[in-house]
């Protein structure tokens, strides 16, 4: 999939969180040239990874790769911030992965999670989704979704 395409593709989505979050991520991952989770890696990169949350009982992160990142969709326009809080809650539980990422579709944040390193935010908006440095940040995920 190119950038143009993946653009076209999810521009102006009308899609409800729930019925566009996977398919969102599988076309990132072909833009990427990288594997989707699978029934093979469901241990360790998946869609809906169940953890308790710190202080808020059971709930899922939308995609997870162990080790490396957790992935928290919202629909569009939604508060990427509450995502975000969301995706926190359940950091312990999936070992705190280094790459903590929310997405509405049109907007990708990557937030860094280091350990002795200060978090940094990386927003990448769906129509600069191509440029070299946003693929770059890309590649991050792709880095940690090929090292198994």
């Amino acid at each position: 999939m190119t950038p143009r395409e993946f653009i076209e593709k999810w521009q102006d989505n009308p899609l409800k969180e729930r019925a566009s979050y996977q398919l969102h991520f599988i076309d990132l991952c072909a833009l990427l040239g990288v594997p989707t989770p699978s029934p093979s890696t469901a241990e360790t990169y998946c869609f809906e990874r169940g953890a308790t949350r710190t202080g808020a009982g059971q709930g899922w992160a939308d995609v997870w790769k162990k080790s490396f990142f957790g992935f928290e969709y919202k629909a569009a326009r939604r508060n990427l911030g509450e995502a975000l809080k969301q995706l926190m809650t359940y950091a312990l539980a999936l070992d705190n992965p280094p790459l903590l990422v929310v997405c509405d579709t049109s907007i990708i944040e990557i937030h860094t999670h280091f350990t002795n390193a200060p978090s940094e935010v990386h927003t990448i908006l769906l129509e600069d989704i191509g440029e070299p440095a946003n693929l770059e940040k890309l590649r991050w995920l792709s880095y940690c979704v090929t090292k198994r």
